[in-house]
């Protein structure tokens, strides 16, 4: 039966066929209907692992390299071995149950709904060119995986014992960590920061201020880029300048100091790409790289390195603002929350609700070594 042209004017013929004769007239009776429905499906043979590796290969345009891949591991791993095989129009909602729950004995809620999304949306665009009738992933639930790794956040204690470490340790890493912990900044916000994103005020206007103004700032940062595709922040409201301040800005000044010299050391091998936190030839630093220094400093501190992470600086920064007095609505504002609902959702454990403002208390909890 004829159902229809390609672009280049040839005929596109579907057959049915079968072991007997009720069983080929069965299959023509089916796509006869399928026509009249307008649904021009194609071969019966197109399986689900060609229709997740046609939307990784397609349908992924503008995500950035980490998503993509990412999203490759995830399938490759967890989709294609298990159901790749199944021909995608005979794949029902009752496989796809089974198959979910399988992988809830194993994985983190968080997981099984990416794995999810990818069957969806791979069986949505093979839906759209017409190779099957329905998404029956659509009708599955997400079910509950296995309780994933909670977040957590240092003591006072531990987070002065992290600061003195990495001060004393006069690297690139060590002013990353001080940064990061005392203005809240995402690691994928500090990674990429510019320079030019640093902005002092000047002793002119230093010298200005009165004694009510002597708390004030010195120094703020623009937050406005992150290693996302495009060097888009998380959200709208992530991009923020943010007050920091004196031991923050003390790890700047050494950090500025310390890149001067790996400038001339490193000579023609120098990249200058105006980073402040830049590897010893200017390049960005590689995330696999910030974690190993990270999990150093953190043994120098007294700390078990595997138990923390660099995202939990964040977690921490919120923790000891909440316990130093800032309201939910000031932390929301300094982490670059889009409402105080994310920030009572992500930092529930964290937060102690009560006032004052940012670089402020974080100068009081941590108060400048310099003398």
């Amino acid at each position: 039966m004829t159902v229809g042209y390609t672009p280049a004017g040839k005929r596109v013929v579907r057959r049915g066929s079968g072991k007997t004769k009720t069983e080929a007239k069965n299959k023509l009776k089916e796509i006869i209907r399928d026509y009249d429905d307008g649904v021009t499906l194609q071969a019966h043979g197109y399986t689900v692992a060609q229709a997740v590796n046609d939307w990784l290969a397609y349908g992924l345009p503008g995500r950035g390299e980490a998503t993509c891949e990412k999203l490759r591991i995830l399938a490759n791993l967890h989709v294609v071995p298990l159901i790749g095989a199944r021909k995608l129009r005979e794949l029902s909602a009752d496989e796809v149950d089974v198959w979910l729950a399988g992988l809830a004995k194993s994985l983190s809620t968080r997981t099984l709904r990416d794995i999810r999304s990818i069957l969806l949306r791979a069986v949505n665009r093979a839906q759209a060119r017409d190779k099957v009738k329905r998404n029956v992933v659509l009708l599955c639930e997400c079910p509950t995986g296995k309780t994933g790794r909670p977040s957590k956040s240092l003591t006072y204690a531990q987070a002065d014992a992290l600061l003195l470490a990495a001060e004393r340790d006069n690297s690139t890493i060590g002013a990353y960590v001080v940064v990061s912990l005392l203005s809240g900044c995402r690691t994928e916000e500090v990674r990429p920061f510019p320079w030019k994103n640093l902005v002092r005020v000047s002793k002119e206007e230093l010298a200005k201020r009165d004694v009510s103004q002597a708390d004030r700032p010195k120094a703020h940062v623009n937050v406005w880029r992150s290693v996302r595709s495009g060097g888009d922040t998380k959200t709208r409201k992530s991009r923020r300048s943010l007050g920091i301040g004196d031991r923050c800005l003390a790890a700047f000044d050494a950090q500025e100091a310390r890149q001067r010299q790996a400038r001339l050391d490193a000579g023609d091998r120098w990249h200058e790409n105006g980073l402040a936190f830049a590897s010893e030839t200017g390049t960005m630093l590689d995330a696999a790289n910030v974690r190993r220094g990270f999990r150093r400093l953190a043994k120098a501190a007294g700390l078990n390195p595997d138990e923390w992470t660099p995202r939990e600086l964040r977690h921490s920064f919120v923790s000891l603002l909440s316990d130093g007095g800032l309201t939910l609505e000031q932390i929301s504002r300094l982490v670059g929350h889009s409402s105080i609902a994310v920030t009572e959702t992500v930092y529930r454990h964290q937060l102690n609700p009560v006032v004052e403002d940012g670089a402020t208390a974080m100068d009081r909890i941590f108060p400048s070594t310099k003398t």
